[in-house]
């Protein structure tokens, strides 16, 4: 098991400024009014949002506010610096217009670099207004392939992000890159099921990370977590629609991919693609080990569990050798409904995945198929490891094969060595 707590999360209020929802003195407050903003969603206020921030970063516990009942266009922007808060009680609104945005601004709309013992928090919204990049687009002036996150937080460490609503990213809503010890709470992240790539939470690079008691429910993943995520805890998280918590896809264009210590549990997936998931590119090299899926509640979701190693480019037919491994994985107490295949690990033919565990899973169809289909049985390819406890189908417990001896062992020291 990951450690989930090892990290200390300072109490912002007591050692540094006052925070909303708690009791301390609110004598170092910059309200982005008092800089001139017009405040009615139209006008461009970004210059006033960028002076709020430095005046309050010069001031020791100084806290950014966005007051409640206003709206606020912001344009792509990036804060620096150590400063430590914002409250956010109003709306701020990304630009809507495609072509407003500038090439050099198409990665992320809202930036915080090298930010240190920061909290975002506050009754407000982040709107990304992302309508329009959902659409498919021919485009001079805009790479259609790049669309900006959101939220995102670089090389930046002790991030606290609470109770704020971040909703219609044209991509990512929330991203944290290079980034050490993270704790996102009681947040709300929402885009319409059919909204591509928009993916909840996003972490690359990143470690100590806490999830906790949110919603979140786009086109996308969920939560995804790529290389370099470690000491990750997710829990009492309702996810959907998307297409459920993710690690992956890992190792794309060969790269070398590392994922370890993640915990997921006490969290309900409800109409989505799929449940807990592990994708990896094909190709690539790397290790993901030790994952733990456990008391998760799913509701009419397509694929419950999922290992795939053929992910890849439509556009590449042919299936290429190699992949990231992946080791001492556990599936436990998953239970609930699933729509299309309960389980489905389709494993690499070079590197197998080893030490997988499923134990107390009961997954039951959500309705008769249709006439002339049949609902699809458990899948386990070249995937090692032990059942346990009550499987409902029953076909998992034949799935999983036993270890394979001295092959497979010398594939897991190279792939430790290389992580």
């Amino acid at each position: 098991m990951p450690s989930t707590y090892g990290r200390k999360f300072h109490n912002r209020c007591k050692k540094h400024h006052s925070s909303y929802g708690y009791a301390c003195n609110s004598t170092s407050d910059f309200n982005i009014l008092s800089f001139g903003a017009k405040a009615n969603g139209v006008s461009d206020d970004s210059k006033k949002l960028v002076a709020a921030w430095k005046a309050a970063c010069k001031v020791g516990g100084g806290i950014l506010k966005i007051p409640s009942n206003h709206k606020f266009l912001i344009k792509p922007v990036t804060f620096q610096g150590p400063c430590t808060g914002h409250v956010i009680d109003g709306t701020l609104l990304a630009p809507s217009n495609v072509r407003s945005w500038s090439k050099s601004n198409l990665f992320q709309w809202i930036n915080f670099k090298w930010a240190h013992n920061i909290t975002i928090q506050g009754s407000g919204t982040i709107d990304g207004q992302g309508y329009n990049w959902w659409v498919p687009m021919e485009s001079k002036h805009v790479n259609v392939d790049i669309k900006p996150t959101a939220l995102r937080f670089y090389a930046s460490d002790d991030i606290m992000a609470h109770d704020i609503t971040i909703k219609n990213s044209p991509q990512v809503h929330l991203k944290f890159d290079n980034c050490q010890g993270v704790k996102v709470n009681n947040i709300t992240i929402l885009a319409p099921g059919n909204s591509p790539n928009t993916d909840g939470i996003h972490l690359q690079n990143t470690r100590d990370v806490e999830i906790m008691h949110s919603n979140i429910g786009t086109g996308d993943d969920c939560v995804s977590m790529q290389t370099g995520s470690s000491n990750v805890h997710i829990h009492h998280i309702n996810c959907g629609p998307g297409h459920g918590i993710s690690i992956g896809g890992l190792g794309k264009d060969k790269s070398v991919a590392c994922v370890f210590d993640v915990l997921v549990e006490y969290s309900n997936i409800q109409n989505t693609l799929y449940g807990a998931r592990i994708k990896t590119w094909q190709g690539g090299i790397g290790l993901v080990k030790n994952i733990t899926f456990t008391n998760i509640q799913v509701e009419n979701v397509n694929f419950p569990i999922v290992i795939n190693q053929y992910y890849r480019d439509k556009s590449l037919c042919k299936n290429q050798s190699g992949s990231v491994a992946i080791q001492e994985v556990n599936f436990d107490r998953i239970t609930g409904s699933y729509s299309t295949q309960p389980i489905h690990l389709a494993c690499s033919n070079d590197i197998p995945c080893t030490e997988v565990d499923l134990s107390n899973i009961q997954l039951k169809p959500t309705r008769r198929p249709l006439e002339g289909s049949q609902h699809q049985q458990a899948l386990c390819y070249n995937s090692y490891g032990n059942s346990k406890g009550i499987l409902i189908p029953s076909s998992m417990n034949y799935c999983l094969k036993k270890d394979g001896g001295g092959s497979i062992h010398q594939i897991s020291r190279f792939s430790n060595e290389l992580c």
